[in-house]
Parts: C-alpha cells; structure tokens; sequence
C-alpha cells in the first residue's frame, strides 16, 4: 500500500491497531482489531473486551492486511466514516 494524505480516507474497521501514545495513561498500549467507529470513537477488540478509545485522545498506529504500518494522529481521523471521504488534507511533506 502507498502511503499518502489520502490514507484518512481508508477503511479502519477490520485493522489491527495499537494506541502509541495518549494524554490518556488508560489508553495507552490498547492493541487489537477495530470492531467500530463513530464519529468520535473506534472500539478495539482486546483480548475479547471491547475497549472505546476517543480519537482525538490517542496516536493510533493502524496494520493493513498487506502489512503496511502507519501511525496517524486520531485528530485526523474525527468525524463519521463516510463524511472523511469528503475531507481534503494538505500535504505535509
């Protein structure tokens, strides 16, 4: 997978995620699949408990299925999925 701006706009449901680094020190090292979204939450299967992480709270880093790691800040991330298909991002680099 290529990675660009364009990778907010991605399917997160189904991807194995890690929370990297929050304010929140009860976040922090939650790993597992993402079950949910909402607009302002992803819910991560962990170890069978569903755990809710705000996304504006938490760096996430995201596995897709073809072994690409990306970590993204999950300020990005806000807002229902299919509005971020809409959402245009300036090119950071």
């Amino acid at each position: 997978m290529k990675v660009t701006p364009d990778i907010i706009r991605e399917e997160f449901v189904g991807t194995t995620s890690i929370v990297a680094s929050s304010p929140q020190s009860g976040y922090v090292g939650i790993r597992g699949e993402v079950v949910g979204e909402t607009r302002n939450t992803f819910t991560i299967q962990q170890q069978g408990t569903a755990k809710r992480v705000v996304k504006d709270q938490a760096v996430f880093q995201f596995q897709f299925s073809d072994g690409t790691v990306v970590e993204i800040d999950g300020k990005l991330l806000m807002g229902k999925p299919e509005d971020r298909l809409k959402k245009q991002v300036k090119r950071l680099w």
